[in-house]
């Protein structure tokens, strides 16, 4: 008798409990100066609500007021959840979801599709479908069924993506950058030094509020990469934050060039920015090619700098929000823009466009495809002249929620992107993530310990942490200096295809700090030559084969010196067919900057000398040198450099810059060097 009565009393507890509470007085005869106030915040929250999803956000803080007083209201309780999805803590709509259900199964037509979300920002796939499916019995609208049948196939890929998730760390950067606000859209330079972010911190420029988010206007901040740390984030200010909308949303491999979004004009435009020594060039409208009277959200440079990728909602796009892009044709300027094609677009969102400096690499985020909910992120590399089948990036990179403006620096360990998220300082958060790369098998070492595995195999083995080996490019960074004063110069740093004989981008070093970064995707042998006005040149050579290139960042400082008597260069991007004095093709950029440098100093006289290694005679030697120099010098002769000036030396291996013991040190000594005889 007594278990009957205690059911009969849990029963009566959960009926009373699931009981709802109407919004009036009688409902509250003890509580009427805070039903009052209550009453006038939900009063509030449903004059809001009515304007539809514009309303939905700003409605919010004032139904949570409501509800703390009155947490059993069905109506009410549905609102809260409806508000939440709209926004970056949408996650969080499920618990007001299941309670206006508890209070009234039929508190909404759409009740079981929204329990579907809930549960499928929470993971629960199979609940998930099972709600959405409950809810597609219930509607005969095809758009309904249409965006359902969408939820289900998300939750189906999710479900799958799970299955293997993806060997990452995820941590939130902290406090020097993220803030009790929305901090998000990471950009970073290629070596990591830099990151710009987009803030609606208070303090923004001009103290503007966007009165239909009642937030702090979108403002740029720019953070710098010291040892492991990131220093405290700082406005970037005017001119390139306004009074406006200001968002940055791609920055060039070197960090000299920003692109960000105003959202002034035409929906929101695309606005280029230049680093002038340590300030920022006046935002510059990227132009019709780019910016239409529609939507341009995001956009990101090639390593070169020729094309830009970038997203809009233009007129005759496969979707709403579709890539494209856009090369500089021969004075500049950008040409009419393409879309990215079906392999890339969809009929549903992409955004957040970033385009990895090795060239071929490209992330972007999209609702199509096989995403798990909102915006995934997803890679494809650029092959035979076409984009590959995009791959999601998998869980735990992506979510449910939107996964969005994802940036992974050239060595392809980091990559940084925003999020809302429960151990967050606040609002949406930067966070950055360690890509493991594939895992480490264990090794037996022995007939014996491999008896052992068979006859007790250890279930909770976790094999060693790699960390992933990055796209096969280099970095090349550093500062240009003066040689013998080492200030800071800003100079002209050309790449060029040796094997093409075309300059393939032009770059500056800065003109406070003299630095400089080049990407150098492989695949191709480069010439470097660093250049300006006054200075001799200097030369690099990079031979990057893409069989056998990993990631690698090479620091390389660089003394230009002045035309003065005495003073030589190695001409390292002159190169001769093996064991013979034959000019290769490949020599000719090489070649003409020097016939540029003699015709700018007409009455300039200089030695070409050639040096060898060790290996061979010392007789066969001097004579290979020898034939070399006067290689370099008839070819001068042949573009009209006077005999006068030109003296042929060859040195053989008597004066080593390196030693002749190692492959490396006899590349080295194995060079064309020129000397200034007189002005």
């Amino acid at each position: 008798m007594k278990k009957i009565i205690t059911v009969i009393l849990v029963s009566l507890s959960i009926i009373s409990f699931a009981q709802n509470v109407p919004f009036d007085k009688s409902s509250f005869p003890d509580k009427k100066d805070e039903f009052k106030e209550a009453r006038a915040q939900l009063k509030m929250g449903d004059e809001l609500f009515e304007y539809g999803e514009g309303g939905y956000r700003n409605a919010l803080p004032y139904y949570l007021k409501a509800q703390t007083f009155n947490p059993n209201n069905d109506l009410l309780n549905f609102r809260v959840g409806v508000c939440y999805t709209y926004t970056h803590e949408r996650a969080k709509c499920g618990k007001y979801f299941t309670r206006a259900f508890e209070l009234n199964p039929n508190i909404d037509k759409k009740i079981h599709y929204y329990l579907g979300y809930a549960n499928h920002l929470d993971l629960n796939w199979d609940k998930a479908i099972a709600e959405y499916e409950q809810y597609k019995a219930t509607t005969k609208d095809a758009a309904e069924l249409k965006a359902t049948n969408k939820r289900i196939f998300e939750c189906q890929n999710g479900k799958e993506l799970m299955k293997t998730p993806a060997r990452v760390f995820i941590d939130n950067v902290g406090p020097s950058i993220n803030s009790p606000y929305n901090d998000y859209t990471p950009v970073i330079s290629a070596d990591e030094s830099v990151m710009m972010f987009t803030s609606r911190r208070p303090g923004t420029t001009g103290d503007v509020i966007d009165e239909g988010l009642n937030e702090p206007m979108e403002d740029i901040y720019v953070s710098y990469k010291e040892g492991k740390n990131w220093t405290k984030a700082a406005n970037l200010g005017v001119p390139v934050n306004t009074n406006d909308h200001d968002a940055v949303v791609g920055l060039s491999p070197d960090g000299q060039k920003l692109i960000s979004f105003n959202g002034k004009k035409n929906g929101g435009d695309l606005f280029i920015s230049l680093l002038e020594g340590n300030k920022w060039s006046a935002p510059d409208n990227m132009g019709k090619a780019i910016n239409t009277k529609g939507h341009e959200p995001s956009a990101t440079f090639s390593y070169d700098g020729k094309t830009i990728y970038f997203v809009s909602d233009r007129d005759g796009g496969i979707g709403d929000h579709d890539i494209y892009f856009t090369k500089t044709n021969e004075r500049g300027k950008w040409e009419s823009a393409t879309n990215a094609g079906p392999v890339l677009n969809t009929e549903y969102n992409e955004d957040g466009v970033y385009m990895l400096p090795d060239g071929k690499t490209m992330f972007f985020s999209s609702k199509g495809h096989n995403s798990m909910g909102g915006y995934d992120i997803f890679k494809t590399t650029y092959e035979n002249g076409t984009w590959t089948k995009p791959v999601n990036m998998g869980y735990p990179i992506n979510t449910p929620n939107d996964d969005v403006f994802f940036q992974l620096a050239a060595n392809g360990i980091h990559g940084y992107y925003s999020k809302a998220a429960n151990d967050g300082l606040g609002g949406q958060d930067i966070y950055k993530i360690t890509l493991l790369g594939p895992e480490k098998q264990p090794v037996l070492l022995n007939e014996d310990n491999l008896l052992a595995s068979v006859a007790a195999p250890v279930s909770d083995f976790k094999a060693e942490k790699i960390v992933s080996a990055g796209p096969k490019m280099t970095v090349l960074k550093g500062i240009i200096r003066d040689d013998k004063t080492k200030q800071p110069l800003e100079a002209t740093i050309e790449l060029v295809d040796n094997t093409m004989n075309e300059v393939i981008a032009v770059f500056k070093s800065n003109s406070t700090s003299g630095k400089y970064l080049v990407s150098l995707p492989a695949g191709k042998n480069y010439g470097i030559a660093v250049k300006k006005e006054s200075y001799l040149f200097h030369s690099e050579n990079f031979d990057i084969p893409l069989e056998t290139a990993s990631y690698q960042e090479v620091e390389k400082n660089v003394d230009l010196k002045k035309v003065e008597v005495g003073q030589s260069i190695v001409l390292k991007n002159i190169f001769f067919d093996f064991d013979k004095a034959t000019i290769r093709p490949e020599s000719a950029n090489e070649l003409e900057r020097l016939i540029k440098l003699l015709n700018e100093n007409p009455t300039l006289k200089i030695e070409l000398g050639s040096h060898t290694d060790s290996k061979g005679s010392d007789d066969y030697n001097q004579k290979l040198s020898q034939s070399r120099s006067q290689s370099v010098v008839l070819y001068l002769i042949s573009k009209a450099i006077s005999t006068d000036r030109l003296v042929a030396k060859g040195y053989g291996e008597t004066v080593p810059v390196a030693t002749n013991d190692t492959d490396a040190g006899r590349q080295e000594n194995r060079r064309t060097e020129f000397k200034i005889l007189s002005k």
